[in-house]
C-alpha cells in the first residue's frame, strides 16, 4: 500500500469522525484532511500550489450539502481550476435523486456514492474507496 491524502469536505462532524475511524478499521494510514464547507476546501487546496505545509490531495471525497459554499460550487471550481481538475472527486451523499448522479458526472466528477446508514455497510464503503483509489488506481504524481 502506498501513502497517500485524501481531503474529506463533510460538515458533519461525526460523519468526519466516522470516516476517519472506518479507515483505521480497515487498517489504512492514509492523510486524512476534514474541511467543514467549500469555502475551507478551496483554501486548502489553494495552499497546496503555495506549497504551504500541505500535500495536493490524492483523491477529493466530497458531501454536495455544505454550508458557504456547497458541493456544487466546489466541483466546479475544482474542475475548473489548471492545478486541481486532474485530482479525482468522488460525491459522497445520502442523496439518490437521478438528476443529481446526472448533474455530478456531467460536471466530471469521478464518481457517485451514496453514503450508507448501517454503520458496517460505511465501513465496508471506506475499505472499498481506500482500496481502489488507494492501491490500485495510478494516480497523478504517483
Amino acid at each position: 500500500m502506498r501513502s497517500g491524502n485524501i481531503l474529506l469536505v463533510e460538515d458533519n462532524p461525526a460523519e468526519s469522525w466516522l470516516f476517519r475511524e472506518a479507515m483505521k478499521m480497515n487498517g489504512w494510514n492514509i492523510k486524512l484532511h476534514v474541511a467543514a464547507d467549500g469555502l475551507q476546501a478551496l483554501a486548502y487546496l489553494q495552499e497546496t500550489i503555495c506549497n504551504q505545509g500541505r500535500s495536493r490531495p490524492d483523491l477529493i471525497l466530497l458531501d454536495l450539502n455544505l454550508p458557504r459554499k456547497d458541493g456544487w460550487q466546489l466541483l466546479a471550481d475544482i474542475k475548473a481550476h489548471k492545478d486541481f481538475r486532474s485530482i479525482p472527486v468522488f460525491i459522497l451523499t445520502k442523496s439518490s435523486d437521478a438528476g443529481d448522479i446526472c448533474k455530478a458526472y456531467d460536471m466530471l466528477a469521478s464518481c457517485f456514492i451514496r453514503k450508507p446508514v448501517e454503520l458496517n455497510k460505511f465501513c465496508e464503503m471506506v475499505g472499498q474507496i481506500c482500496r481502489f483509489w488507494m492501491d490500485a488506481v495510478q494516480l497523478p504524481g504517483n
